[in-house]
């Protein structure tokens, strides 16, 4: 039986997602997966683009609302760095002892609640790739991660050609779909060098680390 959720109410047409930390190199796949997908092409006007960040449960009602759902993000597969992988529909564990996503709320837990609710995605697919570095606060992404971006982009535009939502080629520049300095080229021209800040944690925790050994 399902629990909760507005079972009467018409699902939207379909969510294009990506889901990541920006701070935390490979982490941030999904969000660059989504700003390359709307830098190549426009969409249908019943298609939403959305950079979920971080969001976590806040993204329920946007995923659970609409009757398709198409989500990019960085996955722990245990394959090669860089490996792409499309999970479909009950593909996409909703239950599992072991998490997939890298998140401390995880995409996983939205569906598990989802599916309690008897709102899960009509259609789901899940565009995930193999991070290579993680532990590279304020990095990019690395380069096996960074040359699969143009492949995932061309399997999202084919999924959603299937839904019957098929995307057109930009022939303008897109608008900017987040704050210039989020921008991959201004990100990562903006990144101190390694020498004046901390890569690999906090630096208040480090800090204090250091401190008590030295004395």
């Amino acid at each position: 039986m399902a629990i909760g959720g507005d079972l009467e109410r018409p699902l939207a047409g379909a969510l294009v997602l990506g889901i990541g930390n920006l701070l935390w190199a490979d982490e941030g796949f999904g969000v660059r997966a989504v700003e390359s997908f709307h830098a190549a092409y426009e969409l249908p006007e019943v298609v939403e683009l959305l950079d979920g960040g971080t969001q976590g449960m806040n993204l329920l009602e946007p995923v659970v609302s609409h009757a398709a759902v198409l989500v990019f993000d960085a996955i722990d597969f245990g394959l090669p760095p860089g490996t792409l992988r499309v999970l479909r529909d009950r593909e996409v564990p909703a239950w599992a002892g072991t998490k997939m996503s890298l998140h401390q709320q995880s995409f996983q837990e939205l569906l598990a609640v989802a599916d309690l609710q008897g709102r899960f995605p009509p259609k789901l697919t899940l565009i995930g790739v193999q991070p290579e570095r993680l532990s590279d606060f304020g990095g990019s992404l690395s380069e096996s991660v960074r040359e699969r971006l143009p492949v995932a982009v061309e399997l999202a535009a084919e999924e959603l050609a299937s839904w019957g939502y098929p995307p057109r080629t930009r022939r303008a520049p897109a608008p900017p779909l987040n704050a210039e300095a989020l921008a991959l080229p201004a990100y990562e021209a903006g990144r101190p060098a390694e020498s004046e800040a901390c890569r690999i944690g906090d630096a208040r925790l480090l800090n204090r680390r250091r401190d008590l050994e030295s004395r």
